[in-house]
């Protein structure tokens, strides 16, 4: 069975949405959905993703308050950016050394850092881990290094470390 079907919960979700989204139970569109579930199925088999671990919780209910918060101020001050501009502010490049390496944990900073406006994630360089981040309004390299790892990185060393 789980050759033909590796992820039956993700196929079931899969077909779920797919009925949903076509608002229609109709014998062509369960067809359809079944056959876009398995591939998906199959797709994911492919990437083989790993175990899943225990994550704490505790550090990711803050780390979600957290991010909310920096968000709207981020989204102000973006506005303020636009709105009021000022000769003499310069967006650029800021290198970041990690001690976080667990994947989920980087996906979860990628899209922390790319969803707060102002921030972008570009690159990480898996050997040096380091993360290059663009920054819309680059002040202080240093100030944005610590700002990443103690606000974002400690908490999610704490909700992902072994």
């Amino acid at each position: 069975m789980r050759r033909w079907l590796p992820y039956p919960g993700l196929a079931l979700a899969l077909l779920l949405v797919w009925l949903l989204l076509s608002q229609s139970l109709s014998v062509g569109q369960l067809l359809l959905g079944s056959g876009a579930a398995l591939i998906g199925s199959h797709a994911m088999a492919v990437l083989r993703p790993p175990r899943r671990r225990r994550v704490r919780l505790a550090p990711l209910a803050e780390l979600g308050a957290l991010v909310a918060i920096d968000v709207v101020r981020s989204n102000l001050a973006v506005a303020a950016i636009i709105l009021f501009p000022r000769k003499g502010r310069v967006s650029g490049f800021v290198r970041i050394p990690l001690e976080l390496t667990e994947r989920g944990g980087l996906a979860l900073l990628a899209l922390i850092l790319t969803a707060t406006p102002g921030t972008l994630w570009v690159e990480y360089d898996q050997r040096k881990r380091t993360l290059l981040l663009h920054v819309l309004d680059l002040i202080d390299e240093e100030e944005w290094a610590t700002l990443i790892k103690s606000r974002y990185e400690v908490l999610l060393l704490q909700a992902f470390e072994p």
